[in-house]
């Protein structure tokens, strides 16, 4: 009777620390806050989810209640479905002010049948133009994928369903800025962008189609929260010291994938355009992409 009475309260102790964890995980209402759509971004799911709506008045969107100084942050997108040209949908990092450093997800709407373009970017002390774009491998519209931005001060790191797509490094020993000084918080929008959008802008938004949705789900954040000008990660005490992000690098595996990722579905890299940078390429595009 005591053996399966141990039994029963191990079993118990099990279940109760998976609701623990479960409950721990990102949470909208706890970790997110809806900053505009006049109600077109709705918490769903007991704050799972959330969902951002676009019409022909207004998009939406939401931040993070908290700032970060690095971290890993993941976020789980179903897209907006169909005929979608001109929307684009975002997750991405930034801070505020006219010097702000900013590291972006965008996706590009399309019209049916056509894939989603990826863009990305990292912005420094305000200046951007470090543009790669991708076409994703599946249906982004279909199902839920996560997308990954790890950012430490050696790299940033974006990744697709745990896959790197891009790595942009610290090369300030070569005297290119990277964003390390700025506290950055969470964005995400829905919004209409047909002047530039869907194939620059010659596709426009056929808002017969209107409302449209997209879907945000799973926000987990990994990272060091600025609070009233203190990193938590600076306390000698905290579990962050030893998180992997904060080192985070690709191993053979994952530089083979970013390779085949680069070599199959990248469609723009801002270090192979001459026609826009005529004066040649910035300093780090002559360095390793690892």
């Amino acid at each position: 009777m005591a053996s399966k009475f141990s039994s029963a309260m191990l079993l118990l102790c099990i279940v109760m620390s998976i609701q623990l964890l479960a409950a721990s995980a990102g949470n909208f209402y706890r970790d997110a806050v809806i900053t505009w759509g006049e109600g077109r971004g709705k918490i769903q799911e007991g704050g799972r989810g959330l969902a951002l709506t676009l019409d022909k008045l207004s998009g939406s969107g939401f931040q993070s209640k908290n700032e970060y100084l690095f971290g890993r942050f993941d976020m789980q997108l179903k897209l907006v479905p169909g005929n979608s040209a001109g929307t684009v949908t975002t997750f991405f990092l930034s801070s505020q002010g006219e010097g702000h450093d900013e590291i972006d997800f965008e996706f590009l709407g399309n019209v049916s049948g056509q894939p989603y373009t990826v863009h990305t970017n990292v912005y420094t002390q305000g200046k951007g133009n470090k543009e790669q774009q991708f076409h994703l491998w599946f249906d982004p519209t279909a199902a839920f994928h996560t997308y990954t931005i790890v950012w430490n001060p050696h790299r940033i790191v974006f990744l697709v369903d745990n896959s790197p797509i891009r790595v942009y490094n610290n090369h300030e020993n070569i005297g290119i800025p990277f964003p390390k000084s700025q506290a950055m918080r969470v964005y995400c929008s829905l919004w209409n962008a047909d002047e530039w959008a869907t194939q620059g802008g010659r596709v426009k938004t056929d808002w017969s189609l209107a409302p449209f949705t997209a879907y945000y789900r799973n926000i987990n954040i990994d990272g060091c929260a600025v609070l009233s000008g203190t990193s938590s990660c600076k306390s000698s005490n905290s579990a962050n010291n030893a998180k992997p992000w904060q080192t985070h690098e690709l191993d053979g595996k994952g530089r083979n994938r970013l390779r085949w990722v680069q070599s199959r579905h990248m469609v723009y890299n801002y270090c192979a355009d001459s026609k826009r940078f005529p004066q040649g390429f910035s300093a780090e595009c002559k360095s390793s992409r690892f």
